[in-house]
């Protein structure tokens, strides 16, 4: 059992979903993604609570968000999850190590999606989503089979990856670290976008990037264990 999944079973499943509403209505304040667009989740149980499809993340309550069991069957909802429920499920299967999922279309991160182009290490910050690069996923119809195994690939060993045509989804241990490196990922593309219409970028070397990711383990409070 991974340590979200016994951290939830101690919490109340009201506390659990206001902690979704929380995070989708701080994915809309902070101008993440645009109207309905954009979808937040959390391991819980055996499953996940998923935020509902087609309602615009300001006006949701604890009500709204759906429950999805780990078959993919939504379980005593009012409202149907998010179309894109299937890759959050595929995704946390692959990462059990893994507990919040934020997806959005925030602007920066969806232009370069739309441009088919990864964020390579122009900033070593891009180490904050596990790699020497934020990979850009081929394109897929939203809500798909095909759409989740792509996501699994491109979160195999990285926190973040943009979406070809689509927009950004990032992992996190829980959600205020999934909103963080959401956030980060849209900082991250604008600084490249504005790099790019000055010339060619320098990009950090590997070597660089593998000591400045193996830093990050013990960055902050995490010196501390």
């Amino acid at each position: 059992m991974s340590r979200q999944t016994r951290a939830s079973r101690s919490e109340s499943e009201a506390a659990a979903r206001q902690a979704v509403v929380a995070a989708a209505r701080a994915v809309a304040s902070k101008g993440l993604s645009p109207g309905r667009t954009g979808n937040v989740s959390r391991r819980w149980r055996d499953g996940m609570l998923i935020t509902p499809s087609g309602l615009a993340f300001g006006g949701i309550d604890q009500s709204d968000i759906v429950f999805v069991d780990v078959d993919g069957t939504p379980s005593g909802a009012t409202r149907r999850p998010s179309s894109e429920w299937r890759f959050h499920l595929a995704a946390y299967a692959a990462r059990p190590d893994r507990g919040a999922i934020v997806h959005t279309h925030s602007l920066h991160a969806t232009v370069l999606a739309c441009a088919r182009q990864p964020i390579p290490a122009f900033h070593y910050m891009v180490a904050a989503a596990g790699g020497a690069d934020i990979p850009c996923i081929p394109y897929a119809t939203f809500g798909t089979p095909q759409l989740s195994a792509l996501v699994v690939a491109g979160l195999a060993d990285r926190d973040a990856c943009l979406m070809a045509n689509h927009g950004q989804i990032a992992l996190g241990a829980d959600l205020a670290t999934a909103l963080e490196l959401s956030e980060t990922i849209e900082v991250l593309a604008e600084q490249y976008y504005k790099v790019l219409t000055l010339g060619v970028p320098h990009i950090l070397e590997p070597a660089e990037m593998t000591s400045v990711i193996e830093k990050f383990k013990t960055y902050g409070q995490k010196a501390q264990g």
